[in-house]
């Protein structure tokens, strides 16, 4: 029960803007996004709350058409305990592949976009519609700091507010 509440207040807390955004119109090759992701920065849920070492890893599962998605991190410190949010994804708009529906817990789904990515796929960022939530991540654990840069450039192109960025720390 403690958990479905938590995922309640998480469905109202994404909250209500007069800004929508959208997922990026660049094709993304599920191929080559798949794989771990270091989440390096962000205006995150208070799930993540105390994060260190976050680590978002994507398995697609071609025989039913969805994304696994394990999130996994150490809670409070470098070495402290793991925690794991385990989810689902789901392609909405096949064949640019930018707009999923997540969902933690059956039956809630939330938006998530893929707001832009780099060419090479060095580094993503994430967000929600209403502009509530963001998570810029890189495939390198540290020294990224010229990939998430060009996120954050990237984001002000789109007005993406970039407000009370959280930056993680990765064990070197």
């Amino acid at each position: 029960m403690k958990k479905f509440f938590v995922l309640f207040l998480l469905v109202i807390s994404q909250g209500c803007s007069s800004m929508t955004y959208k997922a990026t119109n660049k094709k993304l090759d599920l191929d080559k996004f798949m794989g771990p992701w270091f989440v390096q920065s962000g205006r995150v849920t208070f799930l993540e709350s105390g994060a260190h070492n976050p680590i978002e890893t994507y398995t697609y599962n071609d025989s039913k058409k969805m994304i696994n998605i394990d999130f996994k991190y150490n809670k409070d410190s470098l070495t402290g305990p793991i925690k794991k949010i385990p989810q689902k994804g789901y392609v909405q708009n096949q064949p640019i592949n930018t707009h999923w529906k997540i969902s933690p817990l059956w039956p809630l789904k939330f938006d998530y976009l893929v707001l832009d990515f780099a060419d090479d796929y060095s580094w993503c960022a994430i967000g929600v519609p209403s502009g509530k939530y963001l998570w810029i991540m890189t495939r390198s654990k540290n020294q990224a700091e010229l990939e998430v840069n060009n996120a954050i450039e990237s984001m002000k192109k789109i007005n993406y507010p970039l407000h009370d960025l959280v930056n993680f720390k990765h064990n070197k």
